[in-house]
């Protein structure tokens, strides 16, 4: 029996399968990191306050800009359940939406 792994910057809870390679560092405001997948990159991204991702040396061209721009749009820890009202439980484009930005 096999065990599928993910990648480092799949959070425990999240349920998703990694898409590819990890080719992102994503890093929070104090300096810890964890490699990822697109995917898994882009979620980590839009769950940390202050989060910065960097290119991975052989990733492909973009995809540093390509994580940053999907993490917009993805809100904080999207795959717990519950109503989310709150600004900080909202993707940073449903904010700009909602204060006219």
């Amino acid at each position: 029996m096999s065990v599928e792994r993910r990648c480092p910057a799949a959070h425990p809870e999240d349920p998703t399968d990694c898409v590819g390679p990890a080719v992102v560092t994503v890093l929070d405001a104090v300096n810890a990191g964890a490699d990822g997948c697109e995917h898994h990159g882009a979620r980590l991204l839009a769950s940390l306050e202050s989060g910065r991702v960097y290119a991975l040396p052989d990733a492909p061209h973009g995809v540093a800009i390509r994580v940053f721009k999907a993490a917009d749009g993805i809100r904080p820890f999207c795959w717990a359940d519950g109503e989310r009202t709150e600004p900080s439980q909202l993707s940073h484009a449903e904010n700009r939406e909602r204060h006219g930005r």
